[in-house]
C-alpha cells in the first residue's frame, strides 16, 4: 500500500522534476518561481512537499514577488513549515534580487531632437499643479549625465536663478545643457519672461562654453522647442 504522504515529497517524483535536478538539466529558466522558492526552502512539511509549501506562500500574495518581498521574517513564520532560517533564506534571497536590479547601469540617454528631452522629462513633470525648471547636463556625445531640479513654483510661473544654473553645470563637467520647465495650465506658448530668461542663458552659456542647447516647455500632452522654432 502507497503511504499519500510519501507521494508529496521532492524525492519521490520523477528525478527531471525535482527542482535541483530540474535546474541542473534545463537551466534555471525552465523553473517556476515556486520551484525557486521551494529550492531556498530545501525541505517541506510532513504533509506538503517544500514545493508546494512555496506555493502556498506565493498564493498568499497572489504569486506576486514583488508583494512577498514586502513580507517580513515574522510573517514568513506564520506557515506551517517556515522557521527562522528559513524566512531569513527567503528575505536574504529577494533583497539580493533587489540589489541586482538596483545596481544594473541605467541604459544611456543620448538626445537627439526635442522629442527626445520631452520623453525623457515627461515622467519628472506629468500630473503636476505646479510649475518646476530643471536642467538637463550633457556630455560631449550629448548623453545625458544627470538631470536636476533647479527650482519649485507656483501655478504661473517659477523662477530659475542662472547663477545655480550654470554652478550645477559646472561641478558636474557638463559640456552642454537643456532647459526645461512645465506648464500646467496646457498653454505651450512661452511667455515673455520665459523667452527673457532663454536668452539671458544663451548668452551666459557662450561665456563659460557650456552651450545652451535647447529650452523645452512641457505639457502633459505636448512639448514646445525654443531650438525647433528657431527663436532660440
Amino acid at each position: 500500500m502507497i503511504d499519500p504522504i510519501s507521494t508529496t515529497k521532492i524525492l519521490s517524483w520523477a528525478e527531471e522534476d525535482r527542482p535541483r535536478e530540474k535546474l541542473l538539466l534545463k537551466g534555471k529558466a525552465a523553473l517556476s518561481d515556486a520551484e525557486l522558492i521551494g529550492i531556498l526552502l530545501g525541505s517541506g512539511t510532513v504533509s506538503l512537499s517544500a514545493v508546494d509549501l512555496a506555493k502556498q506562500i506565493l498564493s498568499s500574495v497572489d504569486n506576486n514577488l514583488t508583494s512577498l518581498a514586502k513580507l517580513s521574517i515574522k510573517d514568513l513564520e506564520k506557515f506551517k513549515g517556515i522557521g527562522e532560517a528559513k524566512a531569513i533564506t527567503i528575505v536574504a534571497a529577494l533583497e539580493l534580487g533587489r540589489r541586482r536590479k538596483d545596481s544594473e547601469l541605467p541604459q544611456r540617454q543620448v538626445i537627439t531632437s526635442s522629442k527626445d528631452v520631452f520623453t525623457i522629462m515627461h515622467s519628472h513633470l506629468l500630473d503636476l499643479l505646479h510649475e518646476e525648471f530643471w536642467v538637463v547636463l550633457l556630455n560631449r556625445s550629448n548623453v545625458v549625465m544627470k538631470k536636476v531640479q533647479i527650482s519649485v513654483g507656483g501655478v504661473s510661473g517659477t523662477v530659475a536663478d542662472p547663477k545655480l544654473i550654470f554652478k550645477t553645470a559646472l561641478e558636474n563637467l557638463a559640456s552642454s545643457i537643456i532647459l526645461v520647465h512645465n506648464h500646467p495650465s496646457g498653454n505651450l506658448k512661452p511667455s515673455q519672461a520665459d523667452k527673457d530668461l532663454t536668452h539671458k542663458l544663451k548668452e551666459a552659456g557662450k561665456y563659460l562654453e557650456i552651450p545652451v542647447l535647447d529650452h523645452v516647455i512641457i505639457t502633459e500632452k505636448s512639448y514646445f522647442s525654443f531650438a525647433d522654432e528657431g527663436i532660440l
